[in-house]
């Protein structure tokens, strides 16, 4: 369900419903599916569970219960939601229905002809325009706005059943946003903001005796932390050189970026010894001071974004998590590679590892996000030092080709766009050419030998702009509407497509004419 304005009067409808959620493959998703889980539980309210992965999955799934479903919106609500013809429309039935009407007395058969003609051409003419607004205001752009998972958390509020786990499953919805690129920085400090708010009210209602001292309470806390990958999973010269800010601007896949980060590290006065074992197994002493000792030396580097806004979480007195490493968790568990099991069961994996009564699937997704980090930076160094990002002219292309170490790690739509996302900053901080740091990226890596199937993402240039819009979606399309390229526009993110392998050619000419 598609609404934009998730209120508590539908919800008080839905609770005598049979509901079913269907969740698309994104970590913010799944955060709000989490919490609606939990409320729905609250309620006793039935509910089917249906993942989907893509357009033809969620029309499959919708055909095979739309006997069930109905679209519940209050009458005197206005929720700009599009008509189903105001989208599709037959020829047959763009006319009105004359049968029954008697003819004036005044005209003849023919006059009354012309007139239903120019009548059905101005309302076809009406209906086209207002098409075209609504597929320009839906297709356009890339995704924007609030989390879902935020949307679901105040919804949770305003019927006073917010829970801390919902908070929490907010809190990582939001940061899915952010690690993803969806939303502004800006906008990313003022949500924080608003669930910090959140969390100090959940802390004051908590601060009782008993649950402080519980062996498993759960406490959130808020946090200037640093901008590293997983670092207190990992060892900290293992998050450094595998976290995309600090890989690119050390430039580490060069000779010189590695006596950088060498330079970096005495600079700290960190022993290499310390700095190459498991941080939590690192010096308490180095450990109290440590996000000081980097922030301190990293703006010395020109990094003056180090530590972020973050929050992190405490079960019982052994397990901290940040946001930022249950983002990578999930999404790795979401998009893993492995064919021990089916897309569902991946996203059933993932949507387990957000319950802190499943740990044991949290710390394995953390241990498949590491191999993830690592492969994207390996794959990113592979492409910078071989120059596989090539100006097209309007745009940059790189392709992945069959057989590239990891490759299969990236035919998976989110991470093949994260992928894109980190190359390309690191590709500007490395480049010299003034015009190629403008331009957007479009990146192609093979998704199915069997089929012989290519997956095609477009990224929006690197900008300092804090509104950067996608307009590969359309472009895409129209380069292969005019070369008949067999392209499928599955994915969610129109940005992204998959593209028969022998088409590439003359998909490509056909999208540098249309960006000249």
């Amino acid at each position: 369900m598609f609404v934009s304005d998730f209120r508590k009067e539908f919800y008080e409808v839905v609770q005598s419903q049979r509901v079913f959620l269907f969740v698309a493959s994104d970590v913010d998703a799944l955060c709000a599916c989490k919490i609606l889980q939990a409320l729905f539980q609250c309620d006793h309210v039935q509910y089917t569970l249906v993942p989907v992965s893509g357009w033809q999955e969620l029309e499959t799934a919708f055909l095979e219960h739309k006997e069930q479903i109905k679209l519940l919106i209050k009458q005197d609500d206005d929720l700009e939601v599009p008509a189903y013809d105001d989208i599709f429309r037959d020829e047959e039935d763009s006319g009105s229905d004359s049968d029954g009407s008697e003819p004036s007395e005044k005209r003849t058969r023919l006059e009354e002809e012309i007139v239903e003609r120019t009548m059905r051409r101005r309302q076809r003419q009406e209906w086209e325009a207002r098409r075209r607004d609504i597929l320009f205001d839906y297709e356009q752009y890339e995704y924007h706005g609030t989390s879902s998972a935020m949307v679901m958390f105040e919804l949770a509020w305003m019927l006073s059943k917010d829970l801390n786990d919902m908070l929490w499953w907010a809190i990582v919805g939001l940061t899915d946003q952010w690690v993803q690129d969806k939303i502004t920085q800006m906008k990313y400090v003022t949500d924080v903001g608003v669930l910090q708010r959140h969390v100090s009210r959940h802390n004051h209602r908590n601060e009782d005796e008993e649950n402080t001292l519980s062996v498993d309470c759960t406490r959130i806390s808020f946090e200037y932390d640093l901008r590293l990958a997983l670092y207190q999973h990992w060892s900290l010269h293992d998050s450094l050189c595998n976290t995309s800010y600090t890989a690119a601007r050390f430039k580490l896949w060069s000779v010189h970026g590695q006596k950088r980060l060498q330079e970096f590290l005495a600079d700290m006065g960190l022993p290499l010894k310390q700095v190459k074992q498991k941080f939590q197994a690192m010096d308490i002493s180095l450990k109290e001071n440590l996000r000081e000792m980097i922030e301190e030396s990293a703006n010395k580097f020109g990094m003056k974004d180090m530590r972020v806004q973050t929050f992190s979480i405490h079960f019982g007195f052994k397990h901290k998590f940040l946001a930022s490493d249950v983002v990578f968790a999930t999404m790795s568990l979401m998009e893993s590679p492995e064919k021990d099991g089916s897309g569902t069961d991946h996203f059933i994996q993932a949507l387990d590892s957000l319950s802190r009564s499943n740990l044991d699937k949290l710390y394995y997704g953390l241990e498949l996000a590491k191999k993830q980090l690592r492969a994207t930076q390996q794959t990113i160094a592979s492409c910078l030092c071989t120059n596989l990002v090539i100006s097209q002219g309007p745009f940059l292309y790189c392709s992945l080709m069959e057989g590239t170490p990891d490759v299969m790690l990236f035919s998976r739509p989110v991470s093949l766009t994260l992928l894109s996302k980190h190359l390309l900053k690191s590709f500007v901080c490395s480049t010299k050419n003034r015009r190629c740091k403008l331009l957007p990226l479009v990146m192609a890596a093979p998704l199915s030998m069997e089929h012989g199937t290519v997956t095609v993402v477009g990224i929006p240039p690197e900008t300092d702009s804090s509104d950067r819009k996608n307009f590969f979606g359309q472009a895409f399309e129209k380069a292969a509407e005019s070369t008949s390229s067999r392209m499928l526009h599955n994915h969610f993110d129109l940005s992204v497509i998959e593209l028969k392998a022998e088409d590439r050619s003359k998909f490509l000419d056909a999208l540098v004419s249309l960006l000249s």
